[in-house]
């Protein structure tokens, strides 16, 4: 009789880890999130095996607080193209940045009420005090608004964009790890809104704390406590992520700083940046204070997280398109998302020798096609309007599950 023999028994392979992805996105205003969104738009498309949607934390600063938050509320890139950049006020998600140059009247009638008190405080303290006319008043330097536009729109437009069935307004129902770094005015310390025992504050609230930007907009009080821009504290904030572990660190920035050059990319020739007055001169000085603190931080976190693979994503600095971009403009809006849209593939086509083994460690491959087609663009030839994004998707995922189910016969000829 022949003994049976038992098949060896094999261990199960251990499934694979799943990469741990965090996205990062600095601020910048208006021009800062419409650089994002196209290209957010760019990598959504170029990087397969990458779902922006799907992270598992997204870290936030001033306006690209709003972009991660949109993000991290499953709005796809497009669908932020559509709410931010295209005019249709007809849309529930359609968001203006037109309505972030309201007056801030409120703060101008509250420091109005103060006046004649710091002023009689004043006079006294240099008629029956006998201190110097400066010193006595400087106290009336409080009348003046601590800041000239209303962001009180900020936080009820977003409130009403997540208040849209399947997105949330709470860092605690959401999915995805969501923090939105502010600073707490009385301290200078950072506020990570979203951590546990911040994140009772509602995203849209947090979103206008953490762009309040000193002296354009006043400071946003949250529980008796006043908080402005977190860009003031550092650029990217992204050690919250990288603490908690993460294997791949995407990280945007729209602000760097402008490099006068003959051969500008859009041709124009600029001798300096005097020649545009006060507003460029400040503008190049804000740009280069976030980038040197942006270049300092990376080095800290290629040394602190040696494991982790990050990727920058920003301007040229020779690029004069968006330098001297007017964002409030819907006609520039468009041409300033297709630019980044743009540069954005230029960019991950001329890096594809580092960046090609770089993704490849975390299951993403670029579609070096996409890169290299010269009819692609974002927002279409001459002003052509962007296709609505929740129709077209649901066309073409409707497409390709019949092509999938007819096989290789449905193939297109050529």
């Amino acid at each position: 009789m022949t003994p049976s023999r038992t098949a060896p028994t094999r261990s199960a392979k251990p499934a694979a880890r799943r990469p741990r992805i965090a996205l990062a996105l600095a601020g910048g205003g208006p021009l800062g999130a419409i650089y994002e969104i196209g290209a957010l738009c760019a990598l959504d498309e170029a990087l397969h095996g990458l779902d922006l949607n799907d992270c598992e934390h997204y870290v936030g600063v001033s306006a690209g607080g709003f972009i991660a938050a949109g993000l991290a509320n499953g709005i796809r890139p497009r669908q932020l193209c559509e709410a931010f950049i295209e005019d249709r006020p007809d849309d529930a998600d359609h968001f203006d940045p037109a309505w972030l140059l309201k007056p801030a009247w409120g703060e101008f009638g509250d420091r109005l009420q103060r006046l004649p008190g710091l002023l009689g405080g004043a006079l006294w303290a240099w008629t029956a005090q006998g201190k110097p006319l400066t010193q006595a008043f400087e106290r009336v330097g409080a009348a003046l608004p601590t800041g000239l536009l209303d962001n009180e729109s900020i936080h009820r437009q977003i409130q009403r964009l997540f208040s849209q069935p399947g997105r949330s307004n709470d860092f605690r129902e959401l999915r995805a790890r969501l923090t939105l770094v502010a600073t707490q005015l009385d301290t200078g310390e950072a506020a990570p809104f979203g951590r546990p025992g911040w994140d009772h504050v509602p995203i849209s609230r947090a979103i206008q704390a953490s762009a309040a930007l000193p002296g354009l907009f006043p400071p946003v009080a949250i529980g008796g406590r006043h908080y402005v821009d977190g860009a003031l504290k550092k650029t990217l904030h992204a050690t919250v992520a990288l603490d908690e572990g993460t294997d791949l660190l995407l990280c945007l920035n729209p602000l760097v700083p402008f490099h006068t050059d003959p051969s500008l990319q859009d041709g124009r020739r600029i001798p300096s940046l005097v020649e545009g007055g006060l507003p460029a001169v400040m503008s190049q000085t804000l740009r280069s204070m976030i980038h040197s603190r942006l270049a300092l931080g990376l080095k800290h976190y290629e040394r602190a997280y040696p494991s982790t693979d990050i990727v920058l994503i920003e301007p040229d600095q020779r690029d004069a398109t968006l330098f001297f971009a007017n964002t409030f403009s819907y006609r520039q809006r468009r041409e300033i998302a297709e630019h980044a849209y743009q540069l954005t593939r230029q960019m991950l086509l001329a890096r594809q020798d580092t960046l090609v083994p770089q993704l490849a460690r975390h299951g993403i491959t670029l579609d070096l096609a996409m890169l290299r087609d010269p009819d692609r663009q974002l927002l279409g030839r001459r002003g052509t309007p962007l296709p609505h994004t929740r129709v077209a998707s649901r066309l073409h995922a409707t497409l390709d599950e019949l092509q999938r189910r007819l096989g290789p016969a449905a193939a297109p000829t050529r």
